[in-house]
């Protein structure tokens, strides 16, 4: 709860459970799921799904504020409403996966086919718990979030899909997560969560049966903001960058660069800005930021702040608790870094920013990109030319220009460097999620 006290409890899953929920999963795609589900079929249960999510958006954001301690506001405005986009969106492909017909000789056929994988392992983060489908799926919910995930378990089941093609175990990542990860049986596994742990999911991965892995880890995104940006609508949406969702967000604009010829006046706005954020009951009205997702994440925000502050930087505004119970962090904004301080070159998943002022082009980029992240990056500039050319240079998988923290459905979402490995929505997803199998037809029979 908002005060910290207990939700409730569920059952903790193990790894013979994972093993359960791979011979279910299998069984569907040997039955009645994989090729036995032809597309329009996928489709219709898929819209069925998302009908129901709209029906239930109201009850889903509620569990949703409940579990993870955004606002009420945020989870029905935001992630409901973009997984149901999501959903419907992938709906629309589920019988438009095609191969191609190959010209090779005029006595034989060639073309291809994208088949299913089979059985997949899905490990979910806790800031936005989101749902993925095409293949028969065993989903480990975080252990801090797992009532949505089962709520849309029960979604699923309502919706018609066949037994056995979505499982959803709730446990610890070093029990659940690592079982899934090592399964002979599970063919494919994607995980969004740390870059830390993201290397002992591929580990596990290539130990055991070389199971294709997609990787959606951490990021330091940088935020340039020129001197000739809109300086209110950078202000604006620097805000949104960085203390949207708390902070608990993996794009989350943490390195704000100004250039130096408006630095006071935007970190003046800015100031003012994030001291104007609402702290409290997630679920009443106005509220703009509430607690963070657990004691853990709290201490572990509270241990960045206070290194920042051993290594010299200027706690600017925050860098303290709010009120007496629960998870709160006011918003925290660091000037005076360097490029070395923890603060600056690690992922604190939290309300925290810092400013960091900057002469010209060259010098941000050359800033921007000194981070083992590559997720995201965004540019403020009226000068299209300038912000174009500073985004095609900045070494990330998504690059905002005049906006920022901005994801839909059809837009591929993944990371350079230690951010990731593919991509996750839009048409670039579905090639993570098919086998390409070449057939050759020999009409004549002849060599």
């Amino acid at each position: 709860m908002t005060d910290g006290s207990l939700i409730t409890k569920v059952s903790e899953a193990t790894a013979k459970d994972v093993d359960l929920a791979v011979a279910a999963a299998q069984k569907a795609v040997d039955t009645t799921w994989g090729l036995n589900a032809p597309g329009t079929l996928r489709a219709e249960l898929l819209n069925k799904l998302a009908n129901l999510m709209v029906q239930h958006k109201g009850e889903l954001s509620a569990i949703e504020a409940l579990d993870n301690g955004k606002t009420f506001g945020w989870a029905h405005d935001t992630d409901v409403t973009f997984a149901i986009d999501v959903i419907k969106y992938y709906a629309g492909w589920a019988d438009k996966i095609t191969g191609q017909t190959l010209e090779t000789d005029e006595r034989k056929l060639t073309y291809t086919r994208h088949e299913p994988i089979g059985v997949v392992g899905q490990i979910l983060p806790w800031n936005f718990p989101p749902l993925a489908t095409g293949n028969a799926i065993v989903l480990k919910s975080s252990e801090f979030t797992p009532l949505t995930s089962l709520r849309m378990a029960a979604l699923a089941h309502e919706a018609g899909f066949p037994p056995g093609v979505l499982n959803v175990l709730t446990g610890y990542g070093n029990t659940v997560g690592a079982a899934i990860a090592a399964h002979p049986h599970i063919e494919k596994v994607a995980f969004t969560g740390s870059t830390l742990v993201g290397r002992k999911v591929m580990e596990a991965a290539a130990r055991s049966n070389l199971k294709e892995v997609t990787l959606e880890l951490g990021g330091k995104s940088p935020n340039v903001v020129f001197d000739d940006a809109d300086l209110e609508q950078a202000v604006n949406w620097s805000a949104h960058g960085i203390f949207w969702n708390h902070g608990q967000a993996c794009t989350a604009g943490s390195r704000i660069f100004v250039q130096a010829g408006i630095y006071d006046e935007f970190l003046k706005r800015f100031t003012e800005r994030a001291r104007a954020i609402k702290l409290g009951d997630p679920f009443a009205a106005g509220t703009d930021q509430g607690p963070q997702v657990s004691q853990i994440q709290y201490d572990r925000i509270m241990d960045y702040i206070a290194s920042g502050k051993k290594a010299g930087a200027t706690v600017h505004l925050g860098g303290d608790r709010f009120g007496t119970e629960g998870y709160f962090i006011n918003p925290t904004i660091f000037t005076d870094t360097t490029p070395d301080m923890r603060i600056v070159q690690e992922e604190i998943f939290g309300p925290v920013g810092v400013v960091i002022k900057f002469e010209d082009e060259e010098d941000v980029i050359k800033q921007a990109n000194d981070t083992m992240y590559g997720l995201a990056a965004a540019v403020f500039s009226k000068d299209l030319n300038r912000a174009l050319k500073t985004a095609h240079k900045l070494r990330a998988g998504t690059a905002w220009v005049n906006c920022i923290n901005q994801l839909h459905a059809n837009v591929p979402f993944g990371g350079y460097k230690q951010s990731g490995i593919g991509r996750e929505l839009g048409e670039y997803a579905l090639h993570h999620y098919t086998h390409v199998k070449a057939v050759h037809v020999n009409f004549d029979h002849k060599m």
